[in-house]
């Protein structure tokens, strides 16, 4: 017989009250009663949680676009509890192993992926989501992406820019000058669809890229260039690069599209000393160049590799230059040649 008394028993009550079980704290139970569609890269998405302020993140995210590819929406789960501290999370170590996935900032932190089910779920506390950058950049907008990108697109590591409805891939290692030659182009009378990340669609003939039309971020230095852009001030983001985020709207630039056909692939040399000019590459080196900048591993990592085969005939060229405007003069060319 048990010599513990009834009031120190893990099962009974204290004054009328149900103690909470130990297994309450894996939060399996959490209600997320608070839902809405949300349409990014124009594929609908839709969020369930438990915080008005997840879906104010998403509307400043997402809010902008419409539906383009009408499909089943994915669904996000994202729970928010109080948390035991009010300092903002740290950023999120990534983890991936085969089509599995995890962000995790702290014990209170974390999202889980499944990328072949493309099924996940977010933990995270009040105290990151009133950080909006914070939970927007580590957590919202990677989890929307990466199950957008295991299931319907593939991300590419390029600026998109087009004439006439034909795109231009500008891909090059990180500060060759993608973002700034594409925005530096749209002001001069080029279509602006991305700055440094654009999403080929699978399964498209001939292959077509989406991009984030409705905004350009740009690296500090940037405001050197452009004038036009002193009054933005620079926020973090993700893999803690300080950028500016600044809506079109706000910029001198005409043209936008979400969407257009590739062309051409163009990699950036701003460093070759001489004149600028246009070196044509080997059949198939866009190709390659984009499954080496891949993040992706295992199955999900063959299943792009294979999509990306779809650029394997686009004229690839390297552009050597100095200048944005020798650049983009050289771009002129090229579409007019063709």
């Amino acid at each position: 017989m048990s010599t513990r008394s009834p009031e120190t028993h893990e099962s009974s009550t204290v004054h009328g009250r149900i103690p909470r079980r130990p297994q309450d704290t894996l939060l399996a139970d959490l209600d997320l009663p608070l839902t809405d569609t949300f349409y990014p890269l124009g594929y609908p998405v839709r969020i369930f949680t438990n915080s008005l302020d997840v879906l104010l993140a998403a509307f400043d995210t997402f809010g902008h676009a419409k539906e383009a590819h009408p499909g089943e929406p994915l669904t996000i789960r994202i729970g928010v509890s109080q948390g035991s501290s009010s300092s903002c999370p740290p950023e999120p170590a990534r983890r991936e192993y085969n089509h599995l996935y995890s962000l995790v900032a702290d014990g209170e932190n974390q999202a889980l992926l499944d990328l072949q089910r493309c099924v996940s779920f977010t933990w995270v506390t009040e105290s990151a989501v009133r950080n909006r950058l914070y939970f927007r950049y580590n957590f919202l907008e990677k989890v929307v992406y990466l199950l957008l990108g295991s299931s319907v697109v593939t991300d590419l590591h390029a600026a998109c820019i087009s004439k006439n409805r034909r795109g231009v891939l500008l891909c090059g290692d990180s500060g060759a000058g993608k973002s700034t030659l594409a925005y530096a182009s749209a002001r001069a009378g080029w279509t602006y669809t991305s700055d440094d990340t654009s999403y080929l669609i699978n399964d498209s003939h001939p292959p077509r890229v989406i991009g984030h039309s409705h905004r350009a971020r740009f690296r500090p230095q940037a405001k050197l260039l452009f004038p036009e852009l002193n009054s933005f001030e620079i926020a973090p983001r993700m893999e803690g690069k300080p950028s500016l985020e600044v809506p079109i709207a706000d910029l001198p630039i005409a043209s936008t599209t979400p969407e257009v056909e590739v062309a051409f692939i163009v990699n950036l040399n701003r460093a070759s000393p001489g004149m600028g000019r246009l070196i044509k590459l080997p059949e198939g080196s866009g190709s390659k160049r984009f499954c080496s900048e891949l993040f992706s591993a295992g199955e999900i990592r063959a299943m792009h590799e294979q999509k990306l085969e779809a650029l394997w005939t686009v004229p690839t060229f390297e552009l050597q230059y100095q200048s944005t405007e020798e650049a983009i003069e050289i771009l002129d060319l090229l579409l007019g040649s063709s």
